[in-house]
C-alpha cells in the first residue's frame, strides 16, 4: 500500500509532577487519578516512563495501573509501550460536557435542527468508530446507525474526516487492521484510491460519504481534535440521496465545523 501521508503528531512527555524527591505515596486510588490525569495531558500517547516519572509513580506500579485502564476502556495504547486515553474516558468526558448549559447535546440538537439533518457525533475506538450520540432528522427515512454502533473508517464521512487525519502510521495500521471492506457497490475498496480521497479531504477540510456505507445515503463529516490536535473522532450530517443533493448537504460544512470545535471545547471540560 502506497502511504498514506499526513501531518504527524509528535510524542512527547507528559507534564512535570509534583516537586519532591522521591515517589509519591499515596492509595492505589490515588495513584490512578495520577495515571488518568498525565494520560489526559497534551502531547499523548505517552511513553510508560514518562507516565511514571510524571505520577511519581514506581514504573511497575504505573504498568499495572494502566493495564487494568486499558483493560476496563479507560486507556488505549500502541502496543509500542505509549498509552492514551480510551474510549470509556472519552464518553465520561462527553457526559460531563453535556450537563453544561451549551453542551454536547444541546449543540447537536441545534445543529440537527439548523440543518434539519441528522446529526451523528462518533469517537474512535482503534480501527473504528464509536457513534455515541445521533439526532435523526425530521423526515420519515431513518438510517440504520444508532448510539453504540461501530462505523467503518473507510466508508464514511466521519470516519474518513479521521483518517485523513490520523498520522501516516496510525492511518496504516488502521487499514490495515480493519480491512477495506465493500459494504456497498461504492466503497473505496482500492487503498490508492483511499489515499487520494484522504489528500483531498486534508485540502478541502470536510469528508464526503457518497452511498458508501448505506445504499442512498450520503453523509458530510468533519474531524474532532483533542488538546494536543489529534483526530479523537468526528460529526457528520446525514441525508438521503434522494431528498438532498450532494452540494446542498455541503453548504452546511461550516455550520458542521463549527459545531465540531464546540464539542471539542466541551470535551475537554471533561
Amino acid at each position: 500500500m502506497t502511504a498514506i501521508p499526513g501531518p504527524v503528531t509528535p510524542v512527547t512527555p507528559g507534564p512535570a509532577g509534583p516537586p519532591g524527591p522521591g515517589p509519591a505515596s499515596g492509595s492505589a486510588l490515588e495513584k490512578t487519578l495520577r495515571v488518568l490525569e498525565v494520560l489526559a495531558a497534551p502531547g499523548g500517547p505517552h511513553r510508560l516512563a514518562d507516565v511514571a516519572a510524571a505520577c511519581r509513580v514506581p514504573k511497575s506500579s504505573t504498568y499495572r495501573v494502566l493495564v487494568s485502564l486499558v483493560g476496563q476502556g479507560y486507556a488505549v495504547t500502541d502496543g509500542e509501550g505509549r498509552y492514551g486515553i480510551g474510549l470509556r474516558l472519552r464518553l465520561l468526558a462527553a457526559g460531563v460536557g453535556a450537563e453544561h448549559g451549551e453542551g454536547i447535546v444541546e449543540l447537536l440538537e441545534f445543529l440537527h435542527k439548523c440543518t434539519g439533518h441528522t446529526v451523528h457525533l462518533a469517537l474512535r475506538d482503534g480501527p473504528a468508530l464509536i457513534c455515541v450520540r445521533k439526532t435523526d432528522g425530521g423526515r420519515p427515512f431513518r438510517t440504520a446507525s444508532r448510539v453504540g454502533t461501530r462505523l467503518p473508517l473507510h466508508a464514511t464521512a466521519v470516519g474518513k474526516a479521521v483518517l485523513a487525519h490520523l498520522p501516516p502510521s496510525e492511518a496504516e495500521e488502521a487499514v490495515r487492521t480493519a480491512g477495506l471492506p465493500a459494504l456497498t457497490a461504492r466503497t473505496l475498496t482500492d487503498r490508492e484510491r483511499l489515499g487520494a480521497e484522504l489528500a483531498g479531504i486534508r485540502e478541502r477540510g470536510h469528508a464526503v460519504d457518497e452511498e458508501e456505507c448505506e445504499v442512498s445515503v450520503r453523509c458530510v463529516g468533519v474531524p474532532v481534535f483533542d488538546r494536543a490536535g489529534s483526530a479523537v473522532g468526528g460529526i457528520s450530517l446525514t441525508a438521503t440521496t434522494v431528498h438532498t443533493v450532494r452540494g446542498e448537504l455541503e453548504r452546511f460544512t461550516p455550520a458542521l465545523t463549527q459545531a465540531a470545535r464546540g464539542v471539542e471545547r466541551l470535551l475537554q471540560l471533561g
